[in-house]
């Protein structure tokens, strides 16, 4: 998603024949590096708790102590700065060597990719879970009762040693396992923040796509919180069962943990968590993203709680999180200008954004949305349903009508089509858009299949509509495409629903094209026994193109996925300037005035963090902006003049050219089957598929749907990969069948 560049799949070729000895070497030693210091980094903090490590940990400090940071630097380098050190190995490493982002073929094999793409738990608490994920979840399973266990059990050892009434031994055990639970919890937080960041470096170094990583920090944040309820539990029933329990509360002290700011803290993620669980937050949405703003106060808080030497401890994934947050606030300012709104008759709106020919991303990715009219706060995610090969100047999304801001969203468009309609002079309606992204994978991995299965639920065939395109697109333009044999499985409540694929670009598939593609589309209407008697009319589609008070304006390319030269100087520049603030603070402020209040520290330390971000931060961001802007006028790109323009007039050559007649050529509607009161057998249909790819060793299966369909599909898929190898026969003839998830679920 960075700006002009080769696409990825041609990276590897045209820089294939150019590595030599060097390149290969470099490429190895940052790896090496960045492996290196992440193994040294997690087996320090899951050793953490055992007598050796705390013994280096403690002469580390000891000789930090006296330095110009004190302990707060001693512990800034031990747990912070190896995640800013591997971020900032991953910008030089993503920006000389992009091309290693490609899942080549040969990887489909590979152990390390399959584990990613192999589910082991397909039902329960978690979801689908692949391999690599259920690893996670036991390696920090594993962590948090491996240190509890540890800490209690020396506890109990350290406080049975003296000579205590058993009330005053209870206590002190209490306070002890408290701040054990408050220790634990800080490890976890400091993986809290780093799967939130959508830009993140570290996502696009691993190819994480957001929406996955937000399963991991819903996960993580479950575990954070529970922590964090119970350290403050422990304390709680400490001090009432001395019957201070009020005082205590209230006690702000200067030298020593501040309680108040923790009660506040602590309240301030009760509150988020309660609403972020899934039945509430399905319910109230606009409830649970209000009060997941309160993460500011939580942040705050916690840093006057325990002052800026304990907050180190995660501070350095809150600052890659500041960091990825001040950027999408200057991408969001930018008003972006909508091409055309539809509304179509099956209950979705389709909005087509203006964005510039140099902000590239692939067929899976997804932008959120803010409409200031609706809300100034909502942002919303949706799937791209365009194709990045169906136009350079514009990109759109296909949002299904389901709640309150979607209704009002369909009710701006509808208004303006009925004010237009019948008047000589059109009048503009007001729509001020707001887009962030576009985010998702590094790699567009679709293309890397050749046999490719493509699960839908409804709306959840957008991202596939641009998947179909693109292929489509690249096999008529020569480009290099995997992707041979591909079916589609469709499941729709009412026959209506199947209009939405008329939303693809690419809507006949030509005699060249049909050569080398083999494409079934496979639909199925569960609520309706038998075809309408209108079958076949669609209905007309409400657009109102170019119809909105228009600014000039396209998408800002201010995204942490864009230009990596720029990304990596606003990373070097914030962590530059906070580590000098820092500095200067400690030389000139701190320790002339024997400042040792630990609130007031923590807070020095979060204005320090915040300066980094906003003054050389920022100002790289404005030269960025500038360098964009300066861009988009060496290109000739005129903004307003593409606005009033045509998705489709974009396409050039083969792909929109006029000798389409001279060609024979099928429509996508006809190649798609339509059966009525029922739903696919995925057992059946994935054991048809299989015969046809033949000897056909990996099978991509993407799913975009609800949470029970991602779990039939992802059962079969395990039941397939489990009977491949029950056998030596079936080991040599069966096929792997990737399980690859494109749902969002906030």
């Amino acid at each position: 998603m960075a700006h002009e560049r080769e696409p990825l799949l041609q990276q590897r070729q045209t820089g294939a024949g150019n590595a030599g000895a060097l390149p290969s070497l470099a490429r190895t030693v940052l790896m090496f590096l960045m492996w290196a210091v992440f193994l040294t980094w997690a087996a320090g903090i899951f050793l953490y708790p055992t007598k050796p490590v705390q013994a280096v940990f403690k002469k580390w400090v000891g000789l930090t102590r006296e330095s110009m940071f004190g302990m707060a630097g001693g512990i800034f380098l031990t747990f912070s700065a190896p995640i800013l050190i591997i971020a900032l190995l991953a910008y030089v490493y993503i920006s000389f060597f992009p091309s290693q982002h490609v899942v080549e073929k040969k990887k489909l094999r590979s152990l390390s990719f399959r584990l990613w793409t192999i589910p082991v738990l397909v039902d329960g608490p978690f979801g689908v879970v692949s391999a690599v994920e259920f690893i996670g979840i036991v390696l920090f399973i594993t962590f948090v009762v491996y240190s509890m266990t540890y800490y209690a059990v020396e506890s109990v050892s350290l406080v049975s040693k003296f000579d205590l009434p058993s009330m005053t031994e209870s206590e002190l055990i209490l306070d002890v396992i408290g701040v054990r639970l408050g220790a634990v919890g800080l490890f976890c937080m400091l993986f809290l923040f780093l799967p939130v960041a959508r830009g993140s470096v570290l996502l696009r170094l691993i190819d994480i796509p957001f929406e996955h990583a937000t399963r991991y920090h819903v996960w993580l944040g479950h575990l954070t919180m529970a922590l964090f309820t119970l350290h403050g539990l422990c304390y709680v029933i400490s001090w009432s069962m001395e019957g201070r329990l009020r005082e205590e509360m209230r006690e702000w002290k200067e030298i020593g943990v501040a309680n108040l700011p923790g009660v506040i803290s602590l309240a301030a993620g009760l509150l988020m968590w309660v609403t972020s669980l899934h039945p509430v937050r399905k319910r109230f949405f606009e409830l649970f993203f209000y009060t997941h703003q309160l993460y500011v106060i939580f942040i705050v808080f916690l840093a006057f709680h325990v002052g800026d030497f304990i907050f180190s401890i995660s501070a350095g994934a809150v600052f890659l999180f500041m960091l990825d947050r001040f950027l999408r606030f200057w991408q969001s300012r930018a008003k972006v200008d909508i091409i055309s709104a539809t509304c179509r008759p099956c209950g979705t709106v389709e909005l087509v954004f203006s964005k510039p020919p140099g902000l590239r991303y692939n067929a899976l990715s997804f932008i959120f949305i803010q409409v200031r009219e609706l809300s100034f706060l909502q942002w919303h995610p949706f799937s791209v349903s365009s194709s990045p090969m169906d136009g350079k100047y514009h990109m759109s999304v296909l949002i299904k009508v389901l709640g309150t801001w979607t209704e009002k969203l369909r009710s701006i468009i509808t208004d303006v089509q009925e004010k237009n309609r019948g008047d000589s002079e059109l009048q503009c309606g007001r729509m001020t858009a707001c887009v962030e992204g576009p985010y998702g994978h590094e790699s567009p991995y679709h293309l890397t299949y050749e046999n490719l299965i493509l699960v839908a639920g409804g709306i959840g065939i957008s991202p596939f509509l641009a998947i179909l395109s693109d292929i489509i697109h690249r096999i008529e333009e020569g480009k290099q495409c995997m992707p041979k044999n591909v079916l589609v499985l469709w499941s729709v409540k009412k026959s209506k629903e199947l209009s939405l694929l008329s939303a693809v670009d690419a809507q006949t598939i030509s005699s060249s094209v049909s050569d080398r593609l083999q494409l079934d589309i496979q639909a199925f209407v569960t609520q309706e026994s038998l075809p309408p008697l209108e079958d076949g009319i669609v209905g007309d589609d409400q657009k109102v193109p170019g119809m909105f008070v228009k600014n000039g304006s396209t998408m800002s390319g201010l995204v942490g996925t864009g230009d990596n030269f720029w990304a990596a100087m606003y990373f070097l520049a914030s962590t530059l300037g906070f580590l000098l603030a820092y500095t200067l603070v400690h030389v000139y402020y701190v320790k002339p005035h024997n400042m040792m209040a630990w609130w007031y520290r923590g807070l020095l330390f979060m204005l320090c963090m915040v300066a980094g971000v906003a003054l050389p931060g920022g100002l790289v961001v404005l030269l960025w902006h500038l360098s964009e802007k300066q861009r988009l006028e060496s290109d000739k790109w005129d903004a307003a003049a593409a606005a009033t323009q045509s998705p489709r007039a974009e396409q050039t050559g083969p792909a929109g050219g006029g000798d389409d007649d001279a060609v024979p050529s099928v429509s996508l509607t006809a190649l798609r089957t339509t059966r009525y009161g029922c739903r696919p057998n995925f057992k059946a249909e994935f054991a048809a598929f299989a015969e046809r790819a033949g000897d056909a060793e990996d099978v991509g299966v993407l799913v975009c749907g609800p949470q029970g369909l991602q779990t039939s599909v992802a059962r079969e898929c395990r039941a397939r990969n489990l009977r491949r190898g029950g056998g030596a026969e079936k080991s040599r003839s069966g096929a792997v069948f990737h399980f690859n998830s494109h749902s969002f679920d906030l």
